[in-house]
């Protein structure tokens, strides 16, 4: 993906992941807080950057048995990580796993199958913004939802207004602003 302007294009050291999984971290992020009110059994969710799946085995336990969730992620080792956990956890018949490439998430398959997306502290390490939603767009069901979160403290509000401003010219309409402790935060739709 070609760099645009505002996005880092840095990617989070897989040893990080295990940072991210620090259970201290369900105090601002809670999953069951910033996601149940989005997810329902059987559905189909989309978990972008998921590394070693803080958001995606809570994702899995509210789509159940019927639904799966997806977690594509650019890094080996991120995704092995993810897997173990899956397995230990009881899930791995519902969480996917799948490597991308700096290119493309390469989820032409899924288009118009997935029911939410979740890209969560992930779009400030993607240097084309604009590739990675439109990808997105093109995966969800019409009616579709996606959340995009972003670190206060890794991205700047002009730079997040970059990226809504992106996804717009995607398609997706802006249907509210929840409130995540120390994040910016956009619930966006696919009409």
């Amino acid at each position: 993906m070609k760099k645009d302007e505002g996005a880092g294009g840095h990617v989070c050291p897989w040893w990080m992941g295990y940072l991210l999984l620090i259970p201290i971290r369900r105090f601002p992020h809670n999953p069951q807080k910033i996601l149940g009110p989005y997810i329902q059994e059987g559905m189909t969710v989309l978990d972008i950057g998921p590394g070693m799946g803080f958001f995606s085995l809570p994702l899995a336990r509210m789509v159940g048995q019927n639904g799966k969730v997806i977690c594509v992620d650019l890094q080996e080792r991120m995704i092995e990580t993810l897997n173990k956990r899956a397995r230990k956890a009881g899930l791995s018949d519902i969480i996917r796993t799948r490597l991308c490439s700096n290119e493309s998430l390469q989820i032409d398959d899924l288009a118009g199958t997935v029911d939410f997306a979740l890209a969560f502290a992930v779009i400030h390490e993607v240097s084309d913004r604009a590739c990675l939603l439109h990808e997105i767009f093109g995966s969800l069901k019409r009616e579709g939802r996606m959340l995009l979160a972003e670190p206060v403290l890794h991205v700047k509000k002009n730079s997040f207004n970059e990226s809504l401003s992106i996804a717009r010219s995607v398609g997706f309409e802006i249907i509210a602003h929840p409130k995540i402790k120390r994040t910016h935060a956009v619930l966006f739709r696919k009409p």
